[in-house]
């Protein structure tokens, strides 16, 4: 396994818990999925896993050692970028330059900085002819697109990525999605919080169905087929 979350409670107010005891894998080179309704602390686990909320009690670990406390700043240095929730792109900045933002950690090294641009052009061609365009100017799509391609930008080996449908036309939900299964493709361990319940469990091999802040169901994909419709009204 790559990413493990082992009982974990957290919160934002001190004597409020949004997270109870919740325990998820992702495996390398996979996409889970967790889904559940607003409220359910799907996003709240993102960032308690990604050191923005300091959990109070469980653990945390990534390719064998805890990373329990850790601050978002060392987490690049772990090997595992965070995609957030809405929008994240610079508008007013370049294409390149909302990607070199991506290789903070990297800017130092000329060399390596200029081939994980390169490499990111030759996975997103279509960054790669507007790359000196201001990323405003962008469309929907192709900012979202920016986006994850700006993971890549230090080869983590662990990408989390909370809800990438939001404000997203179907047709542009579509399209995202098929570049989030690309970077599986190319090796990524991928854990995804998404309110598109069906679209979500469409490409993950294992879900997590989160309610009230506590796991509720989980299993692969198949388990879902058959239950997945009795489980959402439940939440109703």
């Amino acid at each position: 396994m790559t990413l493990e979350i082992k009982n974990i409670t957290s919160g934002y107010v001190k004597e409020v818990s949004v997270l109870m005891d919740v325990s998820v894998i992702a495996k390398k080179a996979a996409l889970t999925g967790i889904i559940g309704p607003n409220g359910a602390g799907k996003s709240t686990l993102l960032k308690t896993i990604y050191g923005y909320l300091k959990p109070r009690q469980g653990d945390i670990v990534h390719h064998g050692e805890s990373i329990t406390g850790l601050k978002p700043d060392q987490m690049l240095g772990q090997g595992i970028a965070h995609l957030i929730q809405g929008h994240s792109v610079f508008p007013a900045m370049t294409v390149e330059e909302n990607l070199e933002l991506g290789g903070w950690i990297i800017k130092k090294d000329s060399k390596s900085l200029n081939d994980a641009l390169e490499s990111v052009y030759d996975h997103y061609p279509v960054l790669k002819n507007k790359r000196q365009m201001v990323a405003g100017a962008l469309s929907g799509g192709e900012q979202r697109t920016l986006e994850i391609a700006r993971l890549t930008m230090t080869q983590p080996r662990t990408i989390l990525i909370d809800e990438p449908s939001v404000g997203l036309m179907p047709k542009l939900v579509d399209t995202v999605y098929e570049e989030i299964v690309k970077l599986k493709d190319l090796g990524y361990t991928i854990l995804i919080v998404d309110q598109k319940v069906h679209k979500c469990l469409d490409v993950v091999v294992y879900g997590y169905v989160l309610r009230l802040g506590k796991n509720s169901h989980h299993g692969p994909k198949a388990d879902f087929v058959d239950t997945i419709e009795d489980i959402i009204k439940e939440w109703i």
